[in-house]
């Protein structure tokens, strides 16, 4: 995932969130809202619980992969994705299942 298509910035993040437009699953909370600039960008959070920084930043990794396969990033909205710590307990090929869901999900709200 390269660095324009992601969600950098703490007020960005925090504007996205306040929007509270979410969909939930057991491993990830997707917050979205409408694009900003002329593509789609993605934020990923990996709260503490879920390990010390080297596990973290192995997880940010996974999702960043995930991404990568799922989004095409000319979607009309921009994705905060929360990992949440029932992560940790499944496979790769069962959250990259549930996160592709969760993406079908969001494109169903919005139309």
């Amino acid at each position: 995932m390269k660095k324009e298509r992601r969600v950098c910035k703490n007020y960005e993040f925090s504007s996205i969130i306040q929007n509270r437009q979410f969909v939930k699953s057991t491993s990830f909370v997707c917050y979205y809202q409408k694009k900003k600039e002329e593509h789609a960008r993605v934020g990923i959070s990996v709260g503490k619980k879920l390990g010390n920084a080297v596990h973290r930043n192995l997880v940010k990794r996974q999702v960043r992969s995930m991404i990568d396969s799922i989004y095409n990033f000319e979607e009309d909205y921009d994705t905060i994705i929360i990992v949440r710590p029932p992560y940790i307990k499944k496979n790769y090929q069962e959250n990259f299942e549930e996160l592709k869901k969760d993406k079908t999900r969001i494109e169903k709200k919005i139309g």
